[in-house]
Protein backbone atom coordinates (compact mmCIF):
# COMPACT_ATOMS: atom_id res chain seq x y z
CA UNK A 1 0.00 0.00 0.00
CA UNK A 2 2.46 2.47 0.54
CA UNK A 3 4.74 1.46 -2.30
CA UNK A 4 1.69 2.30 -4.40
CA UNK A 5 1.10 5.82 -2.26
CA UNK A 6 5.02 6.58 -2.72
CA UNK A 7 4.73 5.88 -6.65
CA UNK A 8 1.92 8.48 -6.88
CA UNK A 9 3.30 10.91 -4.81
CA UNK A 10 6.28 10.75 -6.58
CA UNK A 11 4.37 10.59 -10.27
CA UNK A 12 2.45 14.07 -9.15
CA UNK A 13 5.80 15.59 -8.43
CA UNK A 14 7.82 14.62 -11.25
CA UNK A 15 8.47 18.20 -12.47
CA UNK A 16 9.62 19.06 -9.01
CA UNK A 17 12.07 16.23 -9.09
CA UNK A 18 13.72 16.89 -12.45
CA UNK A 19 13.68 20.78 -11.40
CA UNK A 20 15.59 19.35 -7.99
CA UNK A 21 18.13 17.07 -10.02
CA UNK A 22 18.54 19.85 -12.52
CA UNK A 23 19.06 22.73 -9.66
CA UNK A 24 22.01 20.01 -8.60
CA UNK A 25 23.21 19.11 -11.35
CA UNK A 26 23.35 21.59 -13.74
CA UNK A 27 25.27 24.02 -11.41
CA UNK A 28 27.87 20.84 -10.47
CA UNK A 29 28.52 20.62 -14.46
CA UNK A 30 29.11 24.19 -14.71
CA UNK A 31 31.75 24.47 -11.36
CA UNK A 32 33.55 20.81 -12.93
CA UNK A 33 33.69 22.53 -16.42
CA UNK A 34 34.67 26.29 -14.92
CA UNK A 35 37.55 24.20 -13.00
CA UNK A 36 38.98 22.33 -15.67
CA UNK A 37 39.24 25.57 -17.70
CA UNK A 38 41.07 27.68 -14.75
CA UNK A 39 43.57 24.45 -14.50
CA UNK A 40 43.86 24.38 -18.49
CA UNK A 41 44.61 27.87 -18.65
CA UNK A 42 47.19 27.76 -16.20
CA UNK A 43 48.98 25.27 -17.49
CA UNK A 44 49.06 26.80 -20.77
CA UNK A 45 50.19 29.92 -19.35
CA UNK A 46 53.11 28.16 -17.30
CA UNK A 47 53.92 26.54 -20.52
CA UNK A 48 53.85 29.43 -22.17
CA UNK A 49 56.10 31.50 -19.50
CA UNK A 50 58.73 28.40 -19.88
CA UNK A 51 58.63 28.63 -23.61
CA UNK A 52 59.51 31.92 -23.25
CA UNK A 53 62.15 31.33 -20.97
CA UNK A 54 64.07 28.64 -22.74
CA UNK A 55 63.86 31.53 -25.73
CA UNK A 56 65.88 33.98 -24.07
CA UNK A 57 68.18 31.23 -23.09
CA UNK A 58 69.30 30.63 -26.53
CA UNK A 59 69.19 33.79 -27.37
CA UNK A 60 71.83 34.63 -24.66
CA UNK A 61 73.65 31.67 -25.94
CA UNK A 62 73.65 33.03 -29.15
CA UNK A 63 74.91 36.44 -28.16
CA UNK A 64 77.63 34.52 -26.03
CA UNK A 65 79.29 32.63 -28.43
CA UNK A 66 81.87 34.95 -29.64
CA UNK A 67 83.06 35.76 -25.57
CA UNK A 68 82.96 32.35 -23.95
CA UNK A 69 86.55 33.03 -23.09
CA UNK A 70 85.53 36.83 -21.85
CA UNK A 71 84.16 37.08 -18.44
CA UNK A 72 84.06 40.85 -18.59
CA UNK A 73 82.35 40.13 -22.21
CA UNK A 74 80.31 38.03 -20.29
CA UNK A 75 79.32 40.14 -17.86
CA UNK A 76 78.10 42.89 -19.88
CA UNK A 77 76.08 41.35 -22.04
CA UNK A 78 74.07 39.51 -19.05
CA UNK A 79 73.54 42.97 -17.42
CA UNK A 80 72.68 44.13 -21.13
CA UNK A 81 69.80 40.99 -21.16
CA UNK A 82 68.98 42.60 -17.90
CA UNK A 83 67.93 45.81 -19.11
CA UNK A 84 65.49 44.45 -21.22
CA UNK A 85 63.92 42.01 -20.28
CA UNK A 86 62.01 43.16 -16.78
CA UNK A 87 60.80 39.72 -16.28
CA UNK A 88 64.48 38.06 -16.03
CA UNK A 89 65.16 38.68 -12.35
CA UNK A 90 68.27 36.37 -11.59
CA UNK A 91 71.02 35.52 -13.81
CA UNK A 92 74.25 33.80 -13.83
CA UNK A 93 77.10 32.40 -16.17
CA UNK A 94 78.65 29.66 -14.04
CA UNK A 95 82.06 27.60 -15.52
CA UNK A 96 82.84 23.92 -14.54
CA UNK A 97 86.06 23.87 -11.81
CA UNK A 98 86.70 19.95 -11.31
CA UNK A 99 82.95 18.71 -9.22
CA UNK A 100 82.29 22.85 -8.38
CA UNK A 101 80.65 25.61 -10.57
CA UNK A 102 81.97 28.75 -10.16
CA UNK A 103 79.83 32.06 -11.12
CA UNK A 104 81.95 34.47 -13.92
CA UNK A 105 79.25 36.73 -14.63
CA UNK A 106 75.77 37.13 -12.79
CA UNK A 107 73.25 40.13 -12.33
CA UNK A 108 74.33 40.69 -8.58
CA UNK A 109 77.77 40.95 -8.80
CA UNK A 110 78.21 39.61 -5.51
CA UNK A 111 77.68 36.85 -6.80
CA UNK A 112 80.95 36.52 -8.82
CA UNK A 113 83.71 33.88 -8.28
CA UNK A 114 81.01 32.03 -5.82
CA UNK A 115 80.91 28.56 -6.16
CA UNK A 116 78.65 25.78 -5.67
CA UNK A 117 77.68 22.18 -5.77
CA UNK A 118 74.47 22.84 -6.50
CA UNK A 119 72.61 19.46 -7.46
CA UNK A 120 70.20 21.05 -10.42
CA UNK A 121 73.94 22.42 -11.82
CA UNK A 122 75.64 19.10 -11.78
CA UNK A 123 72.64 17.19 -13.12
CA UNK A 124 71.79 19.97 -15.83
CA UNK A 125 75.68 19.73 -16.69
CA UNK A 126 75.99 16.03 -16.65
CA UNK A 127 72.64 15.63 -18.75
CA UNK A 128 73.63 18.07 -20.79
CA UNK A 129 70.54 19.30 -21.35
CA UNK A 130 67.96 22.40 -19.96
CA UNK A 131 66.66 21.71 -16.55
CA UNK A 132 63.25 24.03 -15.58
CA UNK A 133 61.54 23.88 -12.19
CA UNK A 134 59.16 26.52 -10.35
CA UNK A 135 60.85 28.17 -7.48
CA UNK A 136 59.76 31.13 -4.88
CA UNK A 137 63.17 31.94 -4.06
CA UNK A 138 64.02 35.41 -5.31
CA UNK A 139 67.54 37.45 -6.10
CA UNK A 140 69.18 38.96 -8.90
CA UNK A 141 71.65 35.78 -8.52
CA UNK A 142 70.27 32.13 -8.82
CA UNK A 143 72.31 31.00 -6.09
CA UNK A 144 70.33 29.34 -3.71
CA UNK A 145 73.39 29.43 -1.19
CA UNK A 146 73.15 33.93 -1.34
CA UNK A 147 71.84 34.54 2.36
CA UNK A 148 70.04 37.80 0.51
CA UNK A 149 67.69 34.99 -1.61
CA UNK A 150 64.11 34.95 0.17
CA UNK A 151 60.54 34.41 -0.62
CA UNK A 152 58.55 37.19 -1.10
CA UNK A 153 55.45 35.24 -2.41
CA UNK A 154 56.07 35.35 -6.16
CA UNK A 155 56.59 32.17 -8.27
CA UNK A 156 59.49 32.17 -10.66
CA UNK A 157 60.61 29.78 -13.62
CA UNK A 158 64.54 28.71 -12.48
CA UNK A 159 65.88 27.31 -15.78
CA UNK A 160 69.66 25.83 -16.17
CA UNK A 161 71.05 25.10 -19.46
CA UNK A 162 74.29 24.61 -20.95
CA UNK A 163 76.23 27.21 -23.65
CA UNK A 164 77.54 25.94 -25.93
CA UNK A 165 80.25 27.03 -28.37
CA UNK A 166 80.10 27.64 -32.32
CA UNK A 167 80.59 23.94 -32.96
CA UNK A 168 77.80 22.71 -30.28
CA UNK A 169 80.42 22.12 -26.98
CA UNK A 170 79.33 22.41 -24.20
CA UNK A 171 81.38 25.21 -22.65
CA UNK A 172 79.35 27.32 -19.79
CA UNK A 173 76.25 26.87 -17.61
CA UNK A 174 73.46 29.56 -17.71
CA UNK A 175 70.89 29.75 -14.74
CA UNK A 176 68.38 32.21 -15.18
CA UNK A 177 65.26 33.07 -13.28
CA UNK A 178 62.21 34.27 -15.09
CA UNK A 179 59.41 36.00 -13.03
CA UNK A 180 55.60 35.04 -13.42
CA UNK A 181 54.35 38.18 -11.49
CA UNK A 182 53.02 39.53 -14.21
CA UNK A 183 51.18 36.30 -15.82
CA UNK A 184 50.13 35.08 -12.49
CA UNK A 185 47.88 38.39 -11.77
CA UNK A 186 46.57 37.72 -14.98
CA UNK A 187 45.51 34.02 -14.51
CA UNK A 188 44.68 35.56 -10.91
CA UNK A 189 41.94 38.23 -12.61
CA UNK A 190 40.85 35.70 -15.04
CA UNK A 191 39.98 32.87 -12.42
CA UNK A 192 38.26 36.22 -10.64
CA UNK A 193 36.12 37.22 -13.34
CA UNK A 194 35.15 33.47 -14.57
CA UNK A 195 34.13 32.65 -10.34
CA UNK A 196 32.54 35.61 -10.88
CA UNK A 197 30.54 34.48 -13.78
CA UNK A 198 30.12 31.53 -12.51
CA UNK A 199 28.70 32.36 -9.29
CA UNK A 200 26.16 34.66 -11.22
CA UNK A 201 25.04 32.30 -13.53
CA UNK A 202 24.64 29.38 -10.96
CA UNK A 203 22.52 32.01 -9.35
CA UNK A 204 20.33 33.09 -12.21
CA UNK A 205 20.16 28.95 -12.94
CA UNK A 206 18.89 28.23 -9.99
CA UNK A 207 16.18 31.16 -10.04
CA UNK A 208 15.13 30.13 -13.41
CA UNK A 209 14.75 26.74 -12.31
CA UNK A 210 12.99 26.94 -8.80
CA UNK A 211 10.50 29.91 -10.58
CA UNK A 212 9.75 27.56 -13.68
CA UNK A 213 8.64 24.28 -12.64
CA UNK A 214 6.30 24.70 -15.80
CA UNK A 215 9.38 24.23 -17.84
CA UNK A 216 8.75 20.35 -18.11
CA UNK A 217 4.95 21.42 -19.54
CA UNK A 218 6.60 23.77 -22.00
CA UNK A 219 8.26 20.22 -23.41
CA UNK A 220 5.38 18.46 -23.26
CA UNK A 221 3.56 21.20 -25.10
CA UNK A 222 6.68 21.50 -27.52
CA UNK A 223 6.61 17.80 -28.14
CA UNK A 224 2.77 18.11 -28.88
CA UNK A 225 3.32 20.92 -31.26
CA UNK A 226 6.09 18.90 -33.32
CA UNK A 227 3.40 15.49 -33.35
CA UNK A 228 1.04 18.37 -34.61
CA UNK A 229 3.58 19.64 -36.73
CA UNK A 230 4.41 16.22 -38.41
CA UNK A 231 0.38 15.81 -38.52
CA UNK A 232 0.48 18.75 -40.93
CA UNK A 233 3.18 17.02 -43.08
CA UNK A 234 1.37 14.10 -43.41
CA UNK A 235 -1.72 15.98 -43.86
CA UNK A 236 -0.08 17.91 -47.08
CA UNK A 237 1.63 14.90 -48.65
CA UNK A 238 -1.99 12.91 -48.35
CA UNK A 239 -3.99 16.27 -49.65
CA UNK A 240 -1.23 16.45 -52.28
CA UNK A 241 -1.51 13.06 -53.64
CA UNK A 242 -5.36 13.60 -53.34
CA UNK A 243 -5.14 16.26 -55.33
CA UNK A 244 -2.81 15.10 -57.86
CA UNK A 245 -5.43 12.65 -59.77
CA UNK A 246 -7.88 15.31 -60.08
CA UNK A 247 -5.73 17.92 -61.34
CA UNK A 248 -4.54 15.21 -63.90
CA UNK A 249 -7.76 14.35 -65.45
CA UNK A 250 -8.54 18.06 -66.14
CA UNK A 251 -5.65 18.92 -67.44
CA UNK A 252 -5.64 15.74 -69.53
CA UNK A 253 -9.12 16.18 -70.77
CA UNK A 254 -8.61 20.40 -71.54
CA UNK A 255 -6.02 19.27 -73.86
CA UNK A 256 -8.12 16.65 -75.31
CA UNK A 257 -10.96 18.60 -76.59
CA UNK A 258 -8.14 21.79 -77.42
CA UNK A 259 -7.07 19.45 -79.56
CA UNK A 260 -9.87 18.45 -81.36
CA UNK A 261 -10.29 14.79 -80.02
CA UNK A 262 -14.45 15.48 -78.63
CA UNK A 263 -15.64 17.32 -81.33
CA UNK A 264 -14.91 20.73 -83.09
CA UNK A 265 -15.35 23.98 -80.27
CA UNK A 266 -15.83 27.77 -80.91
CA UNK A 267 -13.01 30.59 -80.72
CA UNK A 268 -14.81 31.70 -77.14
CA UNK A 269 -14.98 28.82 -75.84
CA UNK A 270 -11.27 27.79 -76.56
CA UNK A 271 -10.05 30.67 -75.09
CA UNK A 272 -12.05 30.01 -71.85
CA UNK A 273 -10.38 26.28 -71.89
CA UNK A 274 -7.10 27.75 -72.43
CA UNK A 275 -7.55 29.54 -69.29
CA UNK A 276 -8.77 26.78 -67.19
CA UNK A 277 -5.88 24.87 -68.94
CA UNK A 278 -3.35 27.41 -67.54
CA UNK A 279 -4.99 27.37 -64.40
CA UNK A 280 -4.68 23.40 -64.30
CA UNK A 281 -1.08 24.12 -64.73
CA UNK A 282 -0.50 26.36 -62.01
CA UNK A 283 -2.66 24.10 -59.43
CA UNK A 284 -0.18 21.23 -60.65
CA UNK A 285 2.79 23.10 -59.87
CA UNK A 286 1.72 24.00 -56.71
CA UNK A 287 0.66 20.41 -55.78
CA UNK A 288 3.97 19.53 -57.06
CA UNK A 289 5.90 21.50 -54.97
CA UNK A 290 3.85 20.97 -51.93
CA UNK A 291 4.84 17.10 -52.34
CA UNK A 292 8.41 18.14 -52.64
CA UNK A 293 8.37 20.05 -49.21
CA UNK A 294 7.05 17.60 -47.89
CA UNK A 295 9.45 14.92 -49.34
CA UNK A 296 12.00 16.72 -48.50
CA UNK A 297 10.93 17.90 -44.70
CA UNK A 298 10.21 14.46 -43.78
CA UNK A 299 13.80 13.24 -45.43
CA UNK A 300 11.63 11.05 -48.16
CA UNK A 301 13.03 12.65 -51.01
CA UNK A 302 15.68 10.25 -52.68
CA UNK A 303 18.51 11.20 -54.86
CA UNK A 304 20.18 8.48 -57.65
CA UNK A 305 24.03 10.44 -57.73
CA UNK A 306 26.05 8.97 -60.18
CA UNK A 307 29.01 10.16 -62.66
CA UNK A 308 27.04 12.46 -65.15
CA UNK A 309 27.75 14.17 -68.31
CA UNK A 310 25.99 16.97 -68.24
CA UNK A 311 26.48 18.73 -71.33
CA UNK A 312 23.39 16.60 -73.09
CA UNK A 313 21.35 17.14 -70.42
CA UNK A 314 21.96 21.09 -70.56
CA UNK A 315 21.33 21.36 -73.99
CA UNK A 316 18.16 19.48 -73.60
CA UNK A 317 16.91 21.87 -71.06
CA UNK A 318 18.22 24.96 -73.23
CA UNK A 319 15.96 23.37 -76.01
CA UNK A 320 12.64 23.02 -73.91
CA UNK A 321 12.87 26.55 -71.90
CA UNK A 322 13.24 28.42 -75.42
CA UNK A 323 9.82 27.89 -76.05
CA UNK A 324 9.09 30.10 -73.57
CA UNK A 325 11.76 32.71 -74.11
CA UNK A 326 10.81 33.19 -77.58
CA UNK A 327 7.25 33.89 -76.03
CA UNK A 328 9.02 36.26 -74.61
CA UNK A 329 11.31 37.53 -77.37
CA UNK A 330 14.70 36.93 -75.31
CA UNK A 331 17.82 35.71 -76.14
CA UNK A 332 18.46 32.41 -74.64
CA UNK A 333 22.09 31.04 -74.53
CA UNK A 334 24.29 27.96 -73.78
CA UNK A 335 27.78 28.55 -73.23
CA UNK A 336 29.67 25.54 -72.37
CA UNK A 337 33.16 25.57 -72.03
CA UNK A 338 35.12 24.76 -74.86
CA UNK A 339 37.41 21.82 -73.20
CA UNK A 340 35.56 18.97 -72.48
CA UNK A 341 33.93 18.57 -69.04
CA UNK A 342 34.80 16.42 -66.07
CA UNK A 343 31.66 13.96 -65.01
CA UNK A 344 29.80 15.06 -61.99
CA UNK A 345 28.05 13.63 -59.50
CA UNK A 346 24.39 14.21 -59.55
CA UNK A 347 20.97 12.95 -60.36
CA UNK A 348 20.11 13.53 -63.62
CA UNK A 349 16.00 14.18 -62.94
CA UNK A 350 16.97 16.15 -59.64
CA UNK A 351 19.37 18.03 -61.71
CA UNK A 352 17.06 18.90 -64.24
CA UNK A 353 14.15 20.00 -62.62
CA UNK A 354 16.89 22.65 -60.96
CA UNK A 355 17.75 23.76 -64.69
CA UNK A 356 13.77 24.05 -65.13
CA UNK A 357 13.27 26.61 -61.67
CA UNK A 358 16.62 28.79 -62.40
CA UNK A 359 16.25 29.10 -65.88
CA UNK A 360 12.58 29.47 -65.66
CA UNK A 361 12.87 32.21 -62.97
CA UNK A 362 15.03 33.97 -65.08
CA UNK A 363 13.17 34.57 -67.89
CA UNK A 364 10.07 34.68 -65.72
CA UNK A 365 11.78 38.03 -64.37
CA UNK A 366 13.27 38.93 -67.60
CA UNK A 367 11.17 41.78 -69.60
CA UNK A 368 13.68 42.37 -72.45
CA UNK A 369 17.49 40.92 -73.39
CA UNK A 370 19.03 37.91 -72.56
CA UNK A 371 19.67 34.73 -70.23
CA UNK A 372 22.87 33.23 -70.65
CA UNK A 373 24.16 29.69 -69.40
CA UNK A 374 27.70 29.51 -68.90
CA UNK A 375 29.30 26.24 -67.82
CA UNK A 376 32.85 25.44 -66.97
CA UNK A 377 35.17 23.85 -64.72
CA UNK A 378 36.73 25.31 -61.77
CA UNK A 379 39.01 24.06 -58.90
CA UNK A 380 37.42 19.78 -59.48
CA UNK A 381 33.94 21.42 -59.60
CA UNK A 382 31.46 22.04 -62.33
CA UNK A 383 29.97 25.50 -62.69
CA UNK A 384 26.38 26.65 -63.88
CA UNK A 385 26.09 30.08 -63.99
CA UNK A 386 23.03 31.63 -65.41
CA UNK A 387 22.85 35.24 -66.08
CA UNK A 388 19.86 37.35 -66.66
CA UNK A 389 19.47 41.02 -67.68
CA UNK A 390 15.80 41.12 -65.48
CA UNK A 391 14.65 43.38 -63.11
CA UNK A 392 17.30 42.24 -60.11
CA UNK A 393 16.79 42.70 -56.58
CA UNK A 394 17.84 44.12 -53.38
CA UNK A 395 20.05 42.97 -50.90
CA UNK A 396 17.41 43.04 -48.32
CA UNK A 397 15.50 40.67 -50.91
CA UNK A 398 18.74 38.18 -51.79
CA UNK A 399 19.24 37.15 -48.01
CA UNK A 400 15.34 35.81 -47.78
CA UNK A 401 15.36 34.82 -51.32
CA UNK A 402 15.64 30.80 -50.42
CA UNK A 403 13.16 31.22 -47.40
CA UNK A 404 9.78 28.65 -47.84
CA UNK A 405 7.18 30.55 -48.88
CA UNK A 406 8.99 33.56 -49.21
CA UNK A 407 8.87 36.11 -52.83
CA UNK A 408 10.35 38.95 -53.65
CA UNK A 409 7.39 41.81 -53.46
CA UNK A 410 7.60 45.04 -55.56
CA UNK A 411 5.86 46.88 -58.38
CA UNK A 412 7.33 44.66 -61.05
CA UNK A 413 6.41 41.21 -59.66
CA UNK A 414 3.09 41.61 -57.95
CA UNK A 415 1.46 40.37 -61.52
CA UNK A 416 4.15 37.69 -61.67
CA UNK A 417 2.29 34.17 -60.49
CA UNK A 418 4.33 31.99 -58.35
CA UNK A 419 4.17 30.05 -54.58
CA UNK A 420 7.58 31.09 -53.29
CA UNK A 421 8.65 27.42 -52.55
CA UNK A 422 10.54 26.63 -56.02
CA UNK A 423 14.12 28.26 -54.79
CA UNK A 424 13.69 26.87 -51.66
CA UNK A 425 13.06 23.34 -52.94
CA UNK A 426 15.45 24.32 -55.07
CA UNK A 427 18.01 24.83 -52.76
CA UNK A 428 17.38 22.00 -50.92
CA UNK A 429 17.95 19.23 -53.84
CA UNK A 430 21.43 20.84 -55.01
CA UNK A 431 22.93 20.72 -50.99
CA UNK A 432 21.39 16.90 -51.22
CA UNK A 433 23.26 16.28 -54.38
CA UNK A 434 26.25 18.06 -52.24
CA UNK A 435 26.24 21.51 -54.30
CA UNK A 436 26.10 24.75 -53.68
CA UNK A 437 23.68 27.91 -54.46
CA UNK A 438 24.57 31.40 -54.45
CA UNK A 439 23.09 34.88 -56.07
CA UNK A 440 23.89 38.10 -56.89
CA UNK A 441 21.66 40.41 -58.19
CA UNK A 442 21.49 44.59 -59.22
CA UNK A 443 17.67 46.25 -59.19
CA UNK A 444 17.10 47.21 -62.97
CA UNK A 445 20.86 45.53 -63.86
CA UNK A 446 19.45 41.79 -63.61
CA UNK A 447 20.65 38.62 -61.50
CA UNK A 448 23.41 35.98 -61.36
CA UNK A 449 23.01 31.96 -60.63
CA UNK A 450 25.51 30.28 -59.66
CA UNK A 451 25.31 26.28 -58.81
CA UNK A 452 28.43 24.43 -58.28
CA UNK A 453 28.69 20.51 -58.05
CA UNK A 454 31.90 18.27 -57.53
CA UNK A 455 33.58 16.36 -59.96
CA UNK A 456 33.51 12.63 -60.01
CA UNK A 457 36.30 10.79 -58.54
Amino acid sequence: MFAVIDKSVIKRNLEVIYAVLLIIFIPAAIIVNTLIFTNSFGSVINQELYSKGVAIGDTINAGLMPFLKQPESIQTQLEHVGRLNSEVVGLDVLQKENDEFKVIASLDRRAINKTTKYMQYVMAWQEDNSIAYVTAATGKSTLSELSEIKNDGIRYWQIIMPIRDQLGQKQLLLSMRVSMKMLDDLTSQVLFRSYGVLAITVLLIIFVLLNNTRLFAYASLYKKIKEIDQMKDEFISVASHELRTPVTGIRGFVSMILAGDMGPIGDKAKQSLQIVQSSADRLAGLVEDLLNVSRIEQGRLSVDIKPTDIDPIMKSIIAEMKIQSDAKNLLLEYKPQEAKLSLVNIDTERLKQILINLIGNSIKYTEKGKVEIFVEEKDKNIEIKIMDTGIGMSPKARERLFEKFYRVQTEQTKNIVGTGLGLWITKQLIELQKGKITVDSIEGVGSQFVVTFPVAK
